[in-house]
C-alpha cells in the first residue's frame, strides 16, 4: 500500500510548500509517505513536484455540468446569466469545447506519470447544494458520466488506472450496488477502478453522530457492494460529521448564481477532518487499498501537519518528528 498526502499545483499551495521541493521531501521523509496525489491547476513544474513522486493526479471537477453536456441553454442562462460566464466556466459554449479543455487535464496527468487518475461522478446545480432536492437522478448522472468518459479514453493511457470517487451528490454515492455496476461495467478504458472517498460517504448519513458510528457505516456501505468492492483500488481518508449543518442548511435560501458561497458551503459540509480514533483502521483492513492518501483542506503548513499526524497517530502509522 502505498501512503500519499493530496496537493495542487495552485499558487497558494506553491507558496505553502516555499515553492522549494526538498520541503516536500523532508514531509514524505519524516511521515514515511511514499509521494503525492496532485491536482493540476496549472502547467506541471517536474522540479517542484517530482515525477517520482507523482503516483496519481485529481482530474478537473466541474459540481456543475449535467445541463452543460445536455446543452439545456435555457437552464445554464438561468444559472450563469450569460454566455461569456458560461464559456468562462466551462472553457467555451459547446460540449465540444469543454471536451478539449477535459483532454489537456489528462494529457497533463500522464505526462506528470501518473499511475492513476481520480474522477468524481456527481452533479448539482448550485442552488441544490443547500436544498438536496435534486434536478437529476443519480442513474441519469451515471450515464452521462459514462457517455463522457468514453469520449476521452483514447487519451487515457492503457497502464493508467481511472479511479471513480463518490460524492453525496446524484452520482455514484456507492449505495447503489446496481449503478456502481453500470459504470464500471460500460466505460471503455481497460483499468477502472474506484476511489472510496470516506468523508464524502459520512455526508451521505447525517444521522451519523460520531467516527465510530461513521467507520461502521463506510464498512457495511463496502460490504453491500458485494464482489465490485474488489473495485475500491484506492482510499481519500478524512472524515466529516457536519449532518446537524446540513439538515439546518435544507430550509435555506440560497443565491444560484453565487459561486463563492456556494463552495463556502460546500467545505462546512465537507469537512476534511482527520480520523482520530483508532478504529479507522478497520476501514484499511477490510478495503486492503493500493493507495492510502491523506486528504485534507490544507490551509496552512501548521494545520496540514497537525491533520496528517492526527490521522496517522489514529493508523499507528510511524509519525517521526519533522523539522
Amino acid at each position: 500500500m502505498l501512503q500519499l498526502v493530496n496537493l495542487s499545483n495552485d499558487i497558494s499551495d506553491v507558496q505553502m510548500i516555499k515553492n522549494d521541493a526538498r520541503v516536500l521531501e523532508a514531509l514524505f521523509q519524516s511521515h514515511g509517505l511514499d509521494g503525492l496525489e496532485l491536482m493540476l491547476c496549472q502547467p506541471w513544474n517536474p522540479e517542484l513536484h517530482r515525477r517520482e513522486w507523482i503516483h496519481g493526479v485529481h482530474l478537473r471537477f466541474w459540481p456543475s455540468w449535467l445541463d452543460f453536456w445536455r446543452e439545456r441553454r435555457e437552464e445554464l442562462l438561468q444559472q450563469f446569466n450569460d454566455d461569456a460566464a458560461i464559456a468562462a466556466f466551462y472553457g467555451g459554449l459547446t460540449p465540444a469545447s469543454w471536451l478539449t479543455v477535459c483532454r489537456s487535464n489528462i494529457r497533463a496527468a500522464a505526462a506528470a506519470g501518473a499511475k492513476y487518475a481520480v474522477l468524481h461522478v456527481s452533479h448539482s446545480r448550485m442552488s441544490e447544494a443547500y436544498s438536496r432536492k435534486f434536478s437529476a437522478t443519480h442513474k441519469e448522472v451515471i450515464t452521462a458520466t459514462i457517455e463522457l468518459v468514453n469520449e476521452l479514453v483514447k487519451d487515457i493511457p492503457d497502464d493508467m488506472e481511472l479511479l471513480f470517487e463518490n460524492l453525496w451528490w446524484p452520482g455514484l454515492t456507492l449505495r447503489e450496488p446496481e449503478l456502481v455496476a453500470l459504470l464500471l461495467e460500460e466505460v471503455r478504458h481497460s483499468r477502472v477502478g474506484l476511489m472510496l472517498d470516506t468523508g464524502h460517504l459520512m455526508n451521505t448519513n447525517t444521522d451519523l453522530r460520531n467516527e465510530e458510528e461513521a467507520i461502521a457505516y463506510v464498512i457495511a456501505v463496502i460490504k453491500g457492494l458485494g464482489s465490485y468492492r474488489q473495485a475500491v483500488r484506492g482510499i481519500h481518508l478524512h472524515q466529516s460529521l457536519s449532518g446537524d449543518y446540513v439538515k439546518k442548511c435544507r430550509t435555506a435560501v440560497a443565491n444560484g448564481r453565487d459561486l463563492a458561497d456556494a463552495m463556502s458551503h460546500i467545505l462546512r459540509v465537507d469537512e476534511h477532518r482527520p480520523f482520530t480514533s483508532p478504529e479507522v483502521r478497520r476501514i484499511i483492513d477490510y478495503v486492503e487499498p493500493a493507495y492510502l492518501v491523506h486528504e485534507f483542506i490544507q490551509y496552512s503548513w501548521d494545520d496540514w501537519m497537525y491533520k496528517l499526524d492526527c490521522q496517522q497517530a489514529a493508523l499507528q502509522c510511524r509519525n517521526r518528528a519533522y523539522a
